[in-house]
């Protein structure tokens, strides 16, 4: 069977994925916020995110309506139980990609690179990296490689 190319929004597409990396990026932050405050507020994420909030409240708005998050004009964001769910799932996501680039010894925009990468990969490749990062440290005793 020949192999088909995509572009990386093709295969987006050909896979029929639901969130944007936009609105990923969106529930992992309300997420994480919300694990210090059950509520959120838009001022308080679109800092979070560094954008501003008629941007946030767009995609807060896109969010709700797809039932990731309850939310009432100048009230509380909160993520319903798909949307904490999802986002427990992309934080650990977060998690396994920034540890492999950490093990490997990336120092340079870990951050950015960590967002960039995260959005590309599926379950079966973050399992693998996950398990990569694990092996790796037990061999190099937790430290990240001598990248010299």
């Amino acid at each position: 069977m020949k192999e088909e190319f995509y572009t990386v929004k093709g295969y987006k597409i050909k896979n029929e994925e639901i969130l944007s990396s936009s609105m990923e990026d969106y529930i992992e932050m309300i997420y994480r916020l919300s694990e210090k405050s059950d509520e959120v507020r838009v001022s308080e994420l679109s800092l979070a995110l560094n954008v501003q909030p008629p941007s946030t409240t767009k995609m807060i708005k896109r969010l709700a309506k797809d039932n990731y998050v309850f939310y009432e004009k100048y009230g509380f964001i909160k993520l319903t139980e798909k949307g904490r769910n999802i986002g427990s799932k992309l934080l650990e996501r977060h998690r396994i990609i920034f540890e492999f680039l950490e093990c490997i010894g990336v120092k340079k925009n870990i951050l950015e690179q960590t967002e960039i990468i995260e959005h590309a990969v599926n379950d079966e490749v973050l399992n693998k990296i996950d398990k990569l990062t694990q092996f790796l440290k037990e061999k190099e005793g937790g430290h990240t490689f001598n990248t010299k």
